[in-house]
């Protein structure tokens, strides 16, 4: 169920307090020579403790506020509350109903009023509520275009619906956005069948969308084209460097790279490399430009996203579209060195095993 335009509404009514659980990231340091390697250190990830933290309660939330919804009087019983989610889950949305009286207003029950315990959405979140349609079609056209996109990075121009249905809510789109936008513009998308399954088809090409949301980023703070020049611009002890072929990159807390690991960054950073909408059949997979060209790629599909961000199973159901190397998402998996709105650099080999971070702006 689409939830996306409530959630970013119903953000301004939550009052998120610290979370009781912390989120901690292991971080190995480069050992030289043959000397022993250190001992693995464990950083507390701040950014990552709230992500969680803001990923528990709106969920639950917007459940309930669905289930609301969907009753005929927009109320509750809280006998009944049972019977839609289970005994178990019944008592985290009953603290949700009592820790955010913002949004959720319980009536009746007590010794002076007979009738049965109801809840139901505050006036102030059934008008936030109410906005949710005007807010779709002022995002549709946003949409639509990420869609598009979404298929042009991959290597045929198509995608299985059911992988998009898979990271609809991390894309903003509808619940039933295949009757509801799909049909809606067949001069973009179209849905065949291949082997028996549905797959959404991309029916025109259109290069003004290839340009990269790193691209857009570049041109907007003005970082300047060096290729070319010989003017020497030397890289930053956090790994940045501004040139059009760069990431802004982000390491892991605690970790304090060397002089070789800043200019093996460096060239890395210097280095050009196919845009990410060009077919992936067309290079080589051992090739470092085409290695770069996978960071490209995730960042691009990210950028596309509500909240930048994907889990890494989401990033793998992609792995055939994009063709995308199963050594990168297996180190997206193992190494959980960055928060989850940024990529890990799938470059660096094992015998660096610390990766850097690619920022999602």
């Amino acid at each position: 169920m689409q939830e996306t335009f409530t959630f970013l509404s119903l953000n301004k009514l939550l009052k998120f307090s610290k979370t009781g659980s912390m989120t901690w990231v292991p971080v190995r340091h480069k050992s030289s020579g043959g000397r022993r390697p250190k001992k693995k250190i464990y950083h507390r990830v701040h950014e990552l403790d709230r992500v969680m933290d803001l990923q528990k309660k709106p969920s639950l939330i917007l459940q309930l506020k669905s289930i609301i919804q969907s009753q005929k009087q927009q109320s509750l019983f809280l006998r009944d509350l049972e019977k839609e989610v289970g005994f178990i889950q019944k008592w985290n949305f009953m603290a949700v109903i009592e820790k955010y009286p913002a949004i959720f207003c319980v009536e009746g029950g007590g010794s002076t009023n007979r009738t049965p315990p109801s809840v139901r959405l505050t006036d102030k979140a059934q008008k936030i509520a109410s906005e949710e349609g005007e807010a779709r079609n002022l995002m549709e056209p946003i949409l639509v275009k990420n869609l598009r996109k979404l298929l042009m990075l991959s290597v045929d121009c198509r995608v299985p619906l059911e992988k998009i249905e898979f990271i609809e809510p991390e894309l903003g789109l509808p619940n039933d956005f295949k009757e509801s936008m799909i049909p809606k513009y067949p001069e973009y998308f179209s849905v065949k069948d291949v082997n028996g399954k549905a797959y959404l088809n991309l029916e025109n090409w259109d290069s003004s969308l290839t340009v990269t949301a790193r691209e857009e980023r570049a041109a907007q703070d003005g970082i300047p084209d060096f290729n070319g020049s010989r003017k020497q611009v030397r890289i930053s002890k956090d790994g940045n460097y501004r040139g059009p072929n760069a990431f802004r990159l982000s390491f892991p807390v605690g970790f304090r790279p060397n002089k070789s690991y800043l200019e093996e960054i460096e060239r890395w950073q210097k280095m050009d490399f196919p845009s990410p909408y060009l077919n992936a059949r067309r290079f080589e997979a051992k090739d470092p430009k085409a290695r770069k060209r996978v960071v490209a790629v995730l960042h691009e599909l990210l950028s596309l996203t509500m909240e930048k961000r994907l889990t890494s199973a989401q990033l793998d159901a992609f792995h055939s579209e994009y063709l995308l190397p199963s050594r990168l998402l297996l180190c997206l998996i193992r190494h959980h060195v960055a928060p989850p709105a940024q990529v890990l650099d799938g470059r660096v080999t094992n015998q660096l095993p610390l990766f850097a971070a690619v920022d999602i702006d």
